[in-house]
């Protein structure tokens, strides 16, 4: 009985904060997909909520609409409501700070990396930490918030249009909190999708035993815009963990596209490129992951720069679709493994 109100309140909170226009436009295509009743979908969208804990737009993104799709690969795939209990125990809210404030984050995992990045606060006491971005040989500047995520106020500007004081200015008339390098991708990886920094996500879980395992790689691909996130539009697909070579087509999380087997700008073929430094990322990721044992399931986004990983941020509330929709599969069983092991 808690199970099941808790769900329902879950199913309030999906309402509260669904995205009309892209339910309208997931609904329609259903519809034309299926022949089914509004009304239809929407006791099927409520009846998987329940069974399964998943939110509204994932019934769509995880393919339950589909007349194919059978009750037991529905209950495979890993929806909001299941994320939020495993990640909440796995990565306990008093810590969130570790990781989602960025300059908590910098001070903590700095060594890894290997781009400028200053607060505003050290910008203000110290002007001349100004030249260590300005300077910076992309002759760009990324200018963020300290919580964001998934892209979230970010913006990339022209490194010749400041100079210190006009830096910090910026930064506190428009509420930045840190400045960064424009991070310079390998050539690879930047040949393939030039638009933005296309970062490479390696989701780690730290065992009670202390061991970290992988549980899956990602690269994330630019398609127009300054940033690489699914949810602006963008592209994602598996990377082999042993091999670093991309093993199937790029997928969008907008159920109307079709996948991709060719990056539909540059033409390039997304299967089979091979991720440089592929060794070394594999072995930073599992050495971030064993630094604080505090939070044990993270989602670390790499750069993957002409010398090697460069470390951008970890994500305590790792994306879900990420995860699962490059694999085409549900990957709730591997969560659920893990979370037996700390009873």
């Amino acid at each position: 009985m808690m199970k099941k109100a808790k769900r329902v309140a879950y199913f309030g909170y999906y309402i509260k904060k669904l995205n009309k226009d892209l339910f309208k436009k997931f609904l329609k295509y259903a519809k034309e997909q299926t022949g089914k009743s509004t009304i239809a979908i929407w006791f099927d969208i409520f009846r998987c909520s329940m069974k399964y804990n998943t939110s509204i737009l994932e019934y769509f993104q995880f393919g339950f609409y589909k007349p194919t799709c059978t009750e037991a690969e529905k209950a495979a795939w890993a929806g909001t409501g299941f994320m939020y209990e495993f990640q909440g125990y796995m990565n306990p809210r008093k810590y969130r700070d570790l990781l989602e404030n960025k300059i908590v984050f910098d001070k903590t995992y700095g060594k890894y990396m290997h781009h400028n990045d200053i607060a505003l606060e050290d910008l203000k006491a110290n002007v001349t930490l100004a030249e260590r971005v300005l300077a910076n040989p992309s002759g760009k500047i990324v200018f963020k918030i300290k919580d964001g995520g998934c892209g979230k106020r970010v913006e990339v500007h022209e490194a010749k249009k400041y100079n210190a004081s006009l830096l910090a200015k910026y930064m506190e008339d428009n509420q930045f909190d840190l400045v960064e390098d424009f991070v310079q991708q390998h050539e690879v990886i930047n040949n393939l999708a030039p638009s933005a920094l296309n970062t490479v996500r390696v989701i780690t879980q730290l065992r009670p035993n202390g061991t970290v395992d992988i549980i899956g790689c990602r690269l994330r691909i630019s398609v127009h815009g300054v940033t690489d996130n699914l949810a602006a539009g963008n592209i994602a697909a598996v990377i082999d963990t042993d091999t670093g070579i991309i093993t199937d087509n790029g997928v969008y999380s907008d159920i109307t596209k079709h996948e991709e087997e060719y990056h539909p700008v540059t033409g390039l073929k997304i299967k089979g490129t091979q991720i440089p430094f592929w060794k070394e990322t594999i072995a930073t990721a599992k050495e971030v992951a064993a630094l604080d044992p505090r939070n044990h399931s993270i989602g670390w986004d790499f750069a993957i720069t002409s010398f090697g990983p460069d470390l951008i941020e970890g994500n305590r509330e790792w994306c879900k679709l990420l995860y699962q929709l490059p694999a085409k599969k549900g990957g709730k069983s591997v969560l659920e493994n893990y979370r037996k092991e700390f009873n």
